[in-house]
C-alpha cells in the first residue's frame, strides 16, 4: 500500500513548519506569495493531495458550498454559475449543483443531504411553492442561503437578482417609441417573482403611455426555445394583431422568431421581438436580437461574496439587492408597421 503524504512530510523537506505549509497551501496571505507557490510546487511534486474531510474536522468548515437552481440546461443559469464558481475558486471552495426543475421536495432532499455532508453554505434559486420552513432549515443548522433571481416573500435573506419590473418596462418602452401600440408579453408566470415583477413592469410601462392593458395579448408559459415556438401560433392568431412581441426571455424570443419567420413573416421587419438576459446566443440570432442585460455574472458573484462574508463573520444587510439592467437594441426591432 503506498504511505500517504502528510503535511510534516512536506515541511521536512523544505525545512520549515507544518503550520506554514498548511497556511500555504490554504493560500494564507500570513505566507509570502513566493513562500506559498515553492510548498505548492513541492507538494504536487511528492504527490500531496489535500484531506478536505480532514481539514474539515479541525476547521469545523468543509469547504462545500451547495447550489440549486431550476435548471442548468437554460443558459441564464449558467452564467449564474460560472461566475459563482470563479468567485469560490479564489477562497479553495468548491460547490455542488443541483436541478430542482421546481420541485420543492427535490430541493428539500438537496439542503438535508448537503447538511448531512457538513456544507458550509447554500446559494438558492427557489423553486415555486418553497415553504420558509426549508430555508429556515439550513440556518437553523448554521448553513446560511444566499437567494439569487428569485426572491420568496416572508424571508429577509440576502437576495439577488436583476430588477426586473425596471427591465421589462425598458423594453416595452423601447417598443412603444417605434410606435408599437398593440405589444403582446409572451412566457413567465405569476408563480415566481421574477413572472410577477416582469409582467407588472410591462404593465406599468403601457399605462404610463397611456396605452389600454389587454388581458388578452398576454401568452403565460413558455420559459424555452421550444415554448416560445410554439407560442408564435398563438401570437399570430390574436385577433388585435399585434405588432410587437415583450418575451419573457432571450430563449422564448428566439425560439418566437423561429415560429414567425415558419409562418412567412420577417422578425424585426413585420413583428417587432424583444427578449431579456442577453444571452450570448442573443447577439448571433437571426436576426441579432433586442434585449435587456440583466447582469447575471455580477449576480453570481456578488452572491458567491455575499456568502463568504457570511462565513467569514461580517456580511452585507439581509433583504434585497437589484442590478440594474440595461437595454441591449439590436435588430430585432423596429419602427411600427401595420400587419396584413
Amino acid at each position: 500500500m503506498v504511505q500517504k503524504i502528510k503535511l510534516s512530510t512536506i515541511a521536512e523537506t523544505l525545512g520549515i513548519s507544518t503550520a506554514t505549509v498548511s497556511l500555504a497551501l490554504r493560500d494564507s496571505p500570513l505566507v509570502a506569495g513566493n513562500t506559498r507557490e515553492k510548498i505548492k510546487e513541492q507538494a504536487r511534486a511528492l504527490g500531496y493531495i489535500y484531506n478536505r474531510r480532514a481539514a474539515s474536522l479541525r476547521t469545523s468548515r468543509s469547504g462545500i458550498i451547495g447550489v440549486v437552481v431550476h435548471d442548468i440546461m437554460n443558459p441564464f443559469y449558467g452564467e449564474i454559475l460560472k461566475a459563482i464558481e470563479s468567485e469560490l475558486d479564489r477562497s479553495r471552495h468548491t460547490f455542488i449543483l443541483s436541478n430542482h426543475y421546481d420541485n420543492v421536495e427535490k430541493q428539500r432532499t438537496f439542503i438535508e443531504t448537503l447538511l448531512q455532508l457538513g456544507g458550509d453554505g447554500v446559494i438558492m434559486s427557489p423553486a415555486i411553492g418553497t415553504p420558509p420552513e426549508d430555508v429556515q432549515l439550513a440556518e437553523e443548522n448554521g448553513m446560511p442561503a444566499i437567494l439569487v433571481a428569485r426572491s420568496m416573500e416572508g424571508q429577509d435573506l440576502p437576495t439577488y437578482r436583476g430588477d426586473d419590473s425596471y427591465g421589462i418596462s425598458l423594453a416595452t418602452n423601447h417598443l412603444i417609441g417605434l410606435g408599437h401600440r398593440s405589444i403582446a408579453m409572451i412566457g413567465g408566470t405569476d408563480q415566481t417573482s421574477t413572472g410577477r415583477d416582469r409582467y407588472q413592469g410591462y404593465v406599468n410601462a403601457l399605462r404610463k403611455a397611456g396605452i389600454e392593458v389587454d388581458p388578452n395579448l398576454r401568452i403565460p408559459g413558455p420559459r424555452s426555445k421550444q415554448g416560445g415556438f410554439e407560442a408564435a401560433v398563438h401570437f399570430l392568431s390574436l385577433p388585435q394583431k399585434p405588432t410587437a412581441a415583450v418575451c419573457w426571455n432571450d430563449l422564448v424570443a428566439i425560439g418566437l422568431m423561429n415560429g414567425i419567420a415558419r409562418a412567412g413573416l420577417m422578425p424585426g421587419r413585420d413583428i417587432s421581438v424583444t427578449g431579456y438576459d442577453d444571452l450570448e446566443e442573443a447577439s448571433i440570432a437571426t436576426p441579432a436580437l433586442t434585449t435587456v442585460w440583466n447582469g447575471q455574472a455580477e449576480v453570481g458573484r456578488l452572491a458567491a461574496r455575499a456568502l463568504l462574508d457570511r462565513l467569514a463573520g461580517s456580511h452585507e444587510p439581509d433583504g434585497m439587492h437589484l442590478i440594474k439592467p440595461e437595454m441591449r437594441i439590436r435588430q430585432s426591432t423596429s419602427p411600427h408597421r401595420p400587419r396584413a
